[in-house]
């Protein structure tokens, strides 16, 4: 299972079990070795009106934008999540083996995770960037593409606390995902 903290917002759209899955997800795949891909922050945010699902890597603050959802898309979060994860890793230009490590990490969300602010800092740090490139360039929320915005929002730099320097998440999550390649 992928840990995940929800703001209340995005918990109270998403139909949880007691543990705190979508009953669309499916039993997770458990495994005695730590799962790189684990500990996320999400939120639901209105742009323009429409609802979006913005996440982010607790470790690499990789951004997982997913814009324009209704009502029966938070029942497949997992689905939207995977899709806009692995197309966005494919975007910004991760090797095929590092591509193929993530799928063996992919597995259903769990919302149970802690919070910590300093993500949730950089998550509404990632908003505010989407919501003023809308103003800036006069386009509609239904215009942007998941896989192009995530990889824009993975290639800029991130400051994080307790990190003198700054993270760049997209390089930050290669190297993570590459570390497990054997």
């Amino acid at each position: 299972m992928i840990s995940v903290y929800a703001t209340s917002k995005l918990r109270n759209k998403l139909f949880l079990d007691e543990n705190g899955v979508l009953p669309a997800a499916g039993p997770g795949r458990e495994s005695s070795s730590p799962n790189p891909m684990n500990g996320w922050h999400a939120n639901l945010v209105w742009l323009q009106r429409r609802q979006c699902v913005i996440f982010v890597h607790d470790e690499s603050r990789f951004p997982v934008f997913i814009p324009c959802l209704k009502k029966p898309d938070f029942e497949n979060l997992d689905w939207h999540f995977q899709d806009v994860l692995m197309n966005t890793l494919l975007k910004v230009g991760m090797p095929k083996v590092v591509l193929n490590r993530a799928v063996e990490y992919l597995s259903p969300l769990c919302f149970n995770h802690e919070l910590d602010r300093s993500v949730m800092g950089t998550l509404n740090q990632l908003v505010s960037d989407v919501d003023h490139s809308l103003w800036y360039r006069d386009e509609q929320v239904t215009e942007l593409l998941p896989y192009s915005t995530s990889a824009w929002l993975s290639d800029r730099p991130c400051h994080v606390k307790g990190v003198r320097d700054c993270i760049w998440p997209g390089d930050a999550m290669r190297a993570l995902l590459e570390r497990t390649v054997h």
